[in-house]
């Protein structure tokens, strides 16, 4: 077995949130930690997240809470339009954990602030991706863990052979990783729901609101500031086809079809993403998973738990899920001399802190898809509706509860971090 002396060794695959929250604490307690990332360079981008409930203690205890405040798209409250851009409605975002939260920052934002403030001794391996896990059996103490100071080995695609004490796979809601090692145990719940984002040039009608339109045919046009002087745009179509299997060229082209006459902004925003470089297309899909660890190696994040941004706060269960799976870690005493049984605790002990937090946002109310995607204009109506008499006096505070994700009574569990 390891000697009591040497450091635990943790391999964290994939780079964003999930994966830099899991380096920062396992590496406050003391862990040797080596971070893979698929893409040649951090990747920057991406659409606007936020920080919510238990996620928003997480990160005061990383001493980032002002500077990812600091980060903030500039976005202040969040509108219902219709087709002339006149308000319908306006949700409530009032509180720290409104429809527009206190801590909304733009995702690749956010996780460079993570990485920018890691601990020392985090390496960090740009370009390279698990190709092979090899777990080794324990009970023979003449196995590699005795020779290496691991009881398990990750070969990365470039060649690199890693012995660590845990692998943890962060590598989001498509994970090759986490399919490989897990296989049919891997629940993808189809929302029917395509998104395609992107950046777009900033015009002067553009306010500090995210504005968010809905027309016939189960469409959706967001608009929404951010902090570099452009405007990150969103477009969410109900659809049974799968674009995020085309190329991207003719994801567009789909795109662009299935938005004729949608009206309002969506001609800007069709074009915009014809020129802009960051535009990717999505699926949401849903990660349902009875367990997110076996053996030595666990998953965080989307690729354990995926919520979507139909449940939301997914940026917010991926900080927490990296601060608990180290608390847990840290006060079980479970790699190195503690042996499997101990780590096993540890990973029930992380499961068992995270699941209801998981549970509360993936079960996404019945009916409502056909309500946030209306396809006829009776539905449309309907909506409307409903939208302007959730926001009324009566009912305003049962919608604001709506917002409150990744939200507990429960205390974070203690983490033992060494003197």
């Amino acid at each position: 077995m390891t000697s009591s002396h040497a450091a635990s060794h943790a391999v964290i695959s994939g780079a964003s949130i999930a994966g830099l929250s899991a380096a920062h604490w396992l590496r406050r307690i003391g862990w040797e930690v080596t971070l893979l990332e698929r893409a040649p360079a951090f990747r920057d981008g991406g659409q606007n997240v936020d920080v919510r409930g238990v996620a928003r203690e997480v990160l005061d205890r990383m001493g980032l809470f002002d500077a990812v405040k600091a980060l903030n798209t500039t976005e202040t409250g969040t509108v219902l339009v219709d087709g002339r851009g006149g308000t319908i409605a306006e949700l409530p975002s009032n509180g720290p954990d409104g429809a527009t939260a206190e801590l909304e920052v733009l995702r690749g934002d956010f996780a460079r602030a993570i990485l920018d403030h890691l601990p020392p001794g985090v390496e960090i391996v740009y370009g390279d991706t698990v190709a092979d896990v090899d777990e080794h059996d324990e009970r023979d103490e003449h196995d590699e863990r005795d020779e290496h100071g691991g009881a398990i080995t990750v070969t990365t695609a470039s060649g690199r052979v890693l012995h660590a004490d845990l692998l943890v796979v962060a590598e989001g809601v498509r994970s090759a990783t986490r399919d490989r090692l897990f296989g049919g145990t891997v629940n993808r719940r189809d929302l029917g729901i395509n998104m395609v984002f992107g950046t777009i040039p900033r015009t002067p009608g553009d306010d500090d609101r995210w504005r968010w339109y809905n027309t016939v045919g189960g469409r959706q046009v967001h608009l929404r500031p951010d902090n570099h002087g452009t405007t990150r745009a969103i477009l969410a179509h109900a659809h049974d086809e799968d674009f995020s299997a085309l190329d991207h060229d003719e994801a567009l082209a789909r795109i662009r079809a299935c938005y004729a006459g949608a009206g309002w902004e969506a001609p800007r925003v069709l074009d915009g993403f014809d020129t802009s470089e960051d535009v990717y297309v999505d699926r949401l899909t849903q990660i349902r998973m009875r367990t997110w660890h076996r053996g030595r190696v666990c998953l965080v994040g989307d690729a354990a738990w995926c919520v979507t941004p139909m449940g939301g706060g997914g940026a917010s269960l991926a900080l927490t899920g990296g601060y608990v799976l180290a608390a847990h870690l840290s006060t079980a005493g479970s790699a190195g001399p503690a042996g499997p049984a101990g780590l096993e605790a540890a990973l029930a002990a992380y499961e068992g802190w995270m699941r209801p937090l998981v549970d509360s946002v993936q079960k996404l109310p019945p009916g409502l898809t056909h309500m946030a995607y209306p396809r006829t204009r009776p539905a449309l109506a309907l909506r409307n509706l409903v939208s302007k008499a959730l926001v009324s006096a009566p009912l305003a505070p049962l919608t604001a509860k709506l917002t409150q994700v990744a939200d507990t009574d429960r205390s974070l569990p203690r983490m033992t971090v060494p003197a």
